[in-house]
């Protein structure tokens, strides 16, 4: 009970509303259209809370994307969304464990609970869009040489999940954007395998879950930024 009065005082009632919400969208869509991968109805769990810890600032968010990234890596496999694979177990969750540990040496004010914001300059921007765009290439003949399915969206998932890891380890308020837009890409690529196997709508409603969430958390750290006065 003491658990649960301390996680009330610490998120908002827009905050609880916004997790309550997703979950029982992700837990309705399973019961509706899977009632079979519960390794698919745990990482959505675990990843919609993930966020809500991440719009705070909060480290724990990184250490249950770290999860998340492993078993998202698993059920794209079953897919053969091997680009989903190869950047969620070979980029995102590294990357995830390394944000973990900047935003854990990066405390506001020693608060362990609440990251430091960072902003990057111009030139480390052109420079992390030219790594996009190499990144994006390479793994676009990996994935075509693996014949991924729908290799577009897949390639394209690829860009955005870079920018948004990087962005994340820099601790900048636009990794929620640049997760935003690849929720929208997920969307699109879940939606086609929907076709294929029906099962897999409730993939489609975990990224819209998760969408919602990232909005939410491009919002609040644009707060923190300017409580933590940074320019």
């Amino acid at each position: 009970m003491k658990l649960l009065g301390n996680l009330k005082g610490y998120f908002s009632k827009a905050e609880i509303i916004l997790w309550c919400s997703s979950v029982t969208l992700i837990l309705l869509s399973f019961v509706v259209f899977d009632r079979e991968n519960y390794m698919t109805l745990c990482a959505s769990l675990i990843g919609v809370t993930s966020l809500i810890y991440n719009a705070k600032g909060n480290p724990f968010g990184q250490l249950l994307m770290v999860i998340f990234s492993l078993l998202y890596g698993i059920i794209s496999f079953s897919f053969a969304y091997y680009g989903e694979m190869i950047t969620y177990l070979g980029m995102t969750m590294p990357m995830a464990v390394f944000a973990l540990i900047a935003w854990l040496k990066n405390p506001y004010k020693g608060n362990k609970s609440e990251v430091a914001v960072n902003s990057i300059n111009k030139t480390e921007a052109v420079l992390m869009w030219l790594g996009a765009g190499v990144i994006t290439v390479l793994f676009y003949f990996i994935l075509r040489h693996f014949n991924t399915a729908n290799i577009i969206p897949s390639t394209i998932s690829v860009t955005t999940s870079f920018v948004a890891v990087y962005l994340t380890f820099r601790r900048s308020p636009y990794f929620a954007l640049a997760y935003g837009a690849n929720d929208i890409v997920l969307i699109i690529l879940w939606s086609l395998a929907s076709y294929s196997d029906i099962r897999y709508i409730s993939v489609v409603v975990c990224f819209v879950a998760f969408l919602a969430n990232d909005i939410y958390g491009f919002i609040s750290w644009q707060r923190m930024k300017v409580r933590q006065g940074i320019e």
